[in-house]
């Protein structure tokens, strides 16, 4: 089993004279860009990050010309154990790793969930991400979403992909399978929060933050539509909600889709296929986005997985659409 190591981070900078008059708080976040003002005025708050040797309040001015300190040792997210959990790695360097998940791993730990997670398989793999927020994980699948995720290996790296990520700038695109015929392709604009009734679940709500998924049609078949999708955000369950409030829900969502439901007269093969796919069909197939370090616009796709896959020829083969 891997430790779970802890990280020390020590740097100084000499303040700009151009930085001269500003808040300690401002300049720390011109002068060490690979953290957040967050991190830093709570390391300000606690003497970690000093000027000349001196706590400061992050609101002084300074003049330029100081030495800003910065010394701290930073504490693994949470006791979490690291597991020997396998891991298919599409691409990795110093700064980032992106992760094609399969169906079945949970992202990270919680209630119900503590161990055999994405998160307890980093902590292995990769022990020095312990230091870094939720071990780098910048965002998540569900855990029957299948498909492709990055990972911070740095807090700078960390840092840039959360940025990235609020400003919308990372290309996700899905493929999905739902029940019944789409016409065309749209735009979902409809705010998301938690299920006023039950917890367990996300909706359109009013008041809820705004979301928006732009899908567009792949296949038709005589009962159900292969689909793709693009995230404009990333709302928790945000595809299968708008789907589902489109009245087009993913085939195999139990949660959103209200379980099993066989179309009229759906052939023996199809039924059988159908009953055995017990996990939302929502795979991530692309993923883009600009490298931490390089500046550098990078982009992965991974193929569908084999159930996906044998969904879709299952359709063809039994619900084809007569045009």
């Amino acid at each position: 089993m891997g430790e779970v190591t802890k990280h020390v981070i020590k740097e100084s900078v000499t303040v700009p004279d151009d930085q001269g008059g500003r808040r300690f708080d401002q300049i720390a976040a011109a002068c060490f860009p690979e953290f957040s003002r967050a991190r830093l005025q709570e390391w300000i708050r606690e003497g970690f990050l000093v000027v000349d040797g001196d706590a400061r309040k992050p609101k002084e001015k300074l003049y330029g010309g100081e030495q800003l300190s910065l010394s701290v040792e930073v504490q693994p997210e949470g006791q979490w154990v690291a597991e020997n959990i396998p891991l298919d790695i599409v691409y990795q360097d110093n700064h980032i790793m992106v992760i094609n998940k399969p169906a079945g791993l949970v992202v990270h730990p919680a209630a119900g969930n503590y161990t055999g997670t994405l998160l307890n398989a980093l902590l292995y793999h990769y022990p020095d991400n312990a230091a870094l927020p939720r071990a780098g994980i910048v965002h998540r699948l569900d855990k029957d979403t299948t498909g492709l995720m990055v990972v911070a290996r740095s807090l700078a790296a960390h840092t840039d992909l959360v940025a990235q990520l609020q400003d919308r700038t990372v290309h996700r695109e899905y493929e999905a399978v739902v029940r019944g015929v789409m016409t065309g392709g749209g735009i979902v604009d409809a705010p998301i929060g938690r299920h006023p009734q039950n917890r367990l679940k996300m909706a359109v709500v009013r008041g809820g933050k705004p979301s928006v998924t732009h899908y567009r049609v792949v296949k038709r078949f005589k009962a159900h539509t292969h689909i793709r999708l693009n995230l404009q955000t990333g709302r928790t369950h945000q595809i299968r909600v708008h789907m589902s409030h489109q009245h087009f829900p993913l085939v195999g969502d139990d949660l959103y889709g209200g379980g099993l439901k066989l179309p009229k007269s759906c052939p023996a093969a199809l039924e059988t296929v159908l009953r055995a796919f017990r996990r939302q069909a929502l795979h991530a197939r692309q993923l883009g986005l600009i490298h931490p370090a390089t500046g550098e616009y990078m982009e992965w796709e991974v193929p569908l997985t084999a159930d996906f896959q044998m969904l879709l020829d299952s359709l063809a083969a039994n619900e084809p659409l007569s045009d």
